[in-house]
């Protein structure tokens, strides 16, 4: 894959710099809610993402200017969602959307930036690191909807926030602040909105230039633990550990460490 990897739907751009893969979304007209279509092109964009040996770590924002994302598209409530059976499959959708990015491979970083509401929110919590920026707003107005979440969603909102956030935040459909998502444990780090793109892309690059090898073992034991769905094996897990003793990028740690210089992995 190179840095001009064109992505099978023109509302997700991918733009891919030292490492860092930016999965950018872009729907300017619909405040960057996710269609159907983009729902089902996500997941084979992320699976190409997974096999690009360049690719160290992923980043899903909003494009420039644009809000992380305003949920799914609800124009498409009375046309793709229309029956039960049209529902079903949005749904299920949604869910492979939510597996592809939490399955990945390398770990991903969800830069949230303005409104971040609904399947957004989903799409959030199926990442692995969560940085907001202080004007961020969060919610789930499922209930004003009356829309159901699929148990396996719901698996990833409850690993984030807990049992009684998540009641809450169903049950009342209100809205929260940066501040009370990172109490609350969903973002890990609230920075200013002035400089956010560029900490954004100093946090990837910090993470891209760790030992691969280590960082797929360690979400992989994290996903398990979090029991989270599709989590591998306590044997796999145990597998990917040990891996990484018999890496050249484990010599490679070790010799750069006493050597008082930056380590160069190459996740071998």
């Amino acid at each position: 894959m190179s840095s001009d990897f064109k992505p099978p739907n023109s509302k997700l751009r991918v733009e891919i710099d030292g490492g860092v893969a930016r999965v950018l979304i872009d729907n300017a007209a619909r405040r960057n809610a996710f269609d159907f279509s983009m729902w089902r092109a996500l997941p084979p964009i992320l699976a190409e993402l997974d096999a690009a040996a360049e690719v160290r770590v992923v980043v899903l924002g909003g494009a420039p200017s644009l809000p992380f994302c305003s949920g799914a598209d609800i124009s498409e409530f009375s046309t793709v969602r229309a029956t039960a059976q049209g529902g079903r499959a949005y749904e299920q959708a949604n869910v492979e959307a939510f597996d592809a990015l939490s399955k990945l491979g390398k770990p991903v970083i969800a830069a949230i930036s303005g409104v971040c509401m609904g399947g957004g929110m989903g799409l959030a919590a199926a990442c692995d690191l969560r940085i907001a920026a202080k004007g961020a707003t969060f919610g789930i107005p499922a209930g004003r909807l009356g829309v159901g979440y699929p148990p396996k969603a719901m698996q990833y909102v409850v690993a984030a926030v807990g049992a009684q956030t998540a009641m809450d935040l169903f049950f009342t459909a209100r809205r929260i602040d940066a501040h009370e998502a990172q109490a609350a444990g969903f973002v890990s780090r609230v920075l200013p909105q002035d400089g956010f793109d560029a900490a954004i892309g100093k946090i990837a690059a910090g993470v891209a230039a760790n030992a691969p090898l280590t960082l797929r073992a360690a979400k992989a034991a994290i996903r398990l633990a979090a029991q989270l769905p599709g989590s591998l094996s306590w044997e796999a897990c145990e597998a990917l550990a040990s891996e990484c003793f018999d890496s050249a990028d484990y010599a490679e740690g070790s010799k750069a460490f006493l050597e008082k210089r930056e380590p160069k992995f190459t996740g071998r």
